[in-house]
Parts: structure tokens; sequence; C-alpha cells
């Protein structure tokens, strides 16, 4: 394609869906490392937060991928439902099962989990999205992380959720859950020195040239202040940045193309908060 060729590029650097190919080691390494050692350690519930665009999902996603490369029973759930029989009904399904009545899923679960615990196989339940469950929600999953044989539990539970997760479970009716809790991690933004890299490496992975001859440096410290450090606001930005070089047939992005961007984007650089704003214009 003619904008890809213009910048000497072998595919999208810029796409806001979640890429494993483009994982940037710098992100969340440290998370992704930490919360595996969790689980292999056999802790039964592990907490990941942030806010949103700060790239949970792909961590969920390379978590996800790298049980399921080692063998383990991994089950996903993805923007649950509140409530017990909602949540219970719902991790029944990611992990194959299919009661006939809610009074038959704890039993059904129950001896699925014992099943593949002596087959060497660990469950593990993945959710995202974790503060849709409520508080019910997580009480039930506080009652599944009861289940255990003598030596180990039967299931494994990482929570990827946004800041309202640490809020519902900070509450006081929510101590014995908390108590579960072992690990807790946070995706945080980006600083601008970090941010840049990002944008370097990203473009690194897509191109055929240096990544200092797509960005000048002070165009990549526009977008990444502009977006908070936030990346998948950065991916936003940096996509339209190159847009609008490509239409200026500019070989580079430069600091008036970073701020053109910006502004077509609705966003201000002003952290976090400009780009909740963009996203709620966009929702709109």
């Amino acid at each position: 394609m003619p904008y890809l060729d213009h910048f000497g590029f072998t595919g999208w650097p810029f796409t806001l869906t979640p890429n494993r190919g483009l994982f940037f080691p710098d992100q969340h390494q440290h998370v992704l490392e930490s919360a595996r050692f969790a689980v292999q350690r056999g802790e039964p519930i592990v907490k990941v937060s942030g806010e949103v665009g700060t790239g949970k999902t792909l961590l969920c996603r390379l978590l996800m991928t790298s049980f399921s490369e080692e063998g383990e029973c991994v089950a996903f759930l993805a923007l649950p439902q509140a409530g017990y029989h909602a949540t219970m009904r719902g991790v029944a399904r990611e992990f194959g099962l299919n009661p006939a009545t809610d009074d038959d899923i704890f039993p059904l679960l129950s001896n699925h989990l014992m099943q593949e615990h002596a087959a060497g196989r660990r469950p593990i339940l993945v959710v995202d999205e974790a503060q849709a469950l409520g508080r019910k929600g997580l009480e039930t999953i506080r009652l599944l992380s009861n289940l255990e044989t003598d030596e180990a539990k039967l299931l494994q539970v990482v929570l990827f959720g946004q800041p309202e997760l640490d809020r519902l479970v900070d509450e006081y009716g929510m101590r014995q859950i908390r108590q579960r809790i072992t690990f807790s991690f946070t995706t945080k933004p980006f600083d601008t020195r970090a941010g840049v890299r990002y944008i370097r490496y990203r473009v690194q992975q897509r191109s055929r040239v240096a990544p200092n001859d797509v960005f000048t440096r002070g165009a990549m410290k526009v977008l990444v202040k502009a977006a908070g450090g936030i990346p998948r606001a950065i991916n936003l930005v940096a996509d339209r940045a190159l847009l609008a070089a490509y239409a200026a047939d500019s070989p580079r992005v430069t600091r008036r193309h970073a701020r053109r961007a910006v502004r077509d984007a609705g966003l201000v650089p002003d952290g976090p908060a400009g780009w909740l704003r963009l996203g709620r214009g966009r929702a709109a």
C-alpha cells in the first residue's frame, strides 16, 4: 500500500487491537513475569489493575498463551456478568462444561477441576474486566478458590481490571477476598522517555528503515505527553501523525504533524484524563 511504502513499513505499527507480536518488553515485562511466578507458586488469586489502555488485555493474552503452551488448563472469562449464578455459569462454560441446571454447576466444576489436577494440569481462570463481577461475583471467585486438595489449590485465578476493581476489593465487606489476593500488580502509563522508546520499538518492528528516520524525537515527545503516556492513546495519535505526514508528502513525522494529530484527535496534553475524554468523545 502507498502509505506503508512511503515510510518503508512492512505492516501497521500502531493498531489499537492488542498484538502479541508487538509487545514492548519494557512495558510490563516485570508484571508478566511476576504474575507467572505467583501462579506457578500456587497462589490462589492474583490481581492486575490499571487504567484503560495501559496494556492489561495484551498482558492477559500473553499470560494465557504462556500457560497454554505449558499444557495447563486455562479458561478465559471476558466481560463477566455480576452475580453468583451468572459467574458460575460463565466459569463452567469457559472450562467446557455444560451443566443441565444451576444446581449442577458446583459439583460438576469441582469434579472437573479434580480430574485436571489428577492429570497433572493446573486449572487457571483468567478474568478480564474483573470489576464487572461486582461484589457477588468476586465472592463467588473467592468460594471457588477455596477448592483444594491436601497439597494444592484446585483453581487459581488471575483478575485483570480497571481501578474500580481496586476500590471494590478495598471495601470493608470484601476483606475475605482481599486476604486471598496474595499478589497485586499495577499497569501504569509511560513517562516521556519510556513512551519515546515505545514508539521507536513499534516502528522498528514494522519498518525497513531506522526508527529515527520516521519520527523526530520532538514529534514523539509531543505525542507521548498529549496521550498521557497511555499506550493505546499513543497508538492512536501516532497513527494519525503518520497520516498527516503522508498527506503532506513528508518523509518524517515532525512536531507540526504530531500537533495536528493531537488536535484532530481531540486529545489534550494533560495526562490520562485527556485520553478518557477522547474515549467518551469517540463513543458518542
